[in-house]
């Protein structure tokens, strides 16, 4: 499947002099069910390849964080923005640009599966297994921050 590109696909650079995806900044969804999350196995190919993080990208002008990360769960791994509540979120600022950690919980563990070449896998993972995992830096710097918000 195909997905058009966005306005806010692209490289920038925030105010620390770090370079981001995302023109307009980045938002991601972190999706509970019970004690686990949904996370995605990101492709060799991409940014921090090879890691487990969140679904989520580069945000659109006209767009909100929270519809940047559903947008991209649903592009990503289909995930349906009907199939959840959002229930918080979190924002890591770089002066310039945001990468906006949305939070949402699942009233189910539903199965799903990549639907772009970004994505390996997309499974729900214990919380407490996560160490486990080779994760993406930038998840993994926001983890104990997020982990807690309802």
């Amino acid at each position: 499947m195909v997905f058009p590109r966005g306005d806010g696909d692209g490289w920038t650079r925030c105010a620390l002099g770090h370079k981001h995806w995302g023109i307009y900044g980045a938002a991601g969804l972190l999706l509970w069910h019970d004690d686990k999350v949904l996370l995605q196995h990101r492709a060799t190919w991409s940014h921090h390849g090879d890691t487990w993080g969140i679904l989520g990208g580069a945000r659109n002008r006209a767009e909100t964080a929270e519809q940047a990360a559903q947008r991209e769960a649903a592009e990503e791994a289909g995930l349906a923005p009907g199939s959840y509540e959002l229930t918080g979120c979190h924002v890591d600022d770089h002066g310039g640009w945001a990468y906006t950690t949305v939070v949402g919980r699942a009233s189910s563990e539903f199965v799903l599966t990549a639907l772009t070449a970004e994505t390996i896998a997309v499974r729900w993972v214990a919380a407490d297994a996560l160490a486990e995992l080779p994760l993406h830096p930038g998840f993994a710097a926001s983890w104990e921050l997020v982990r807690n918000i309802a």
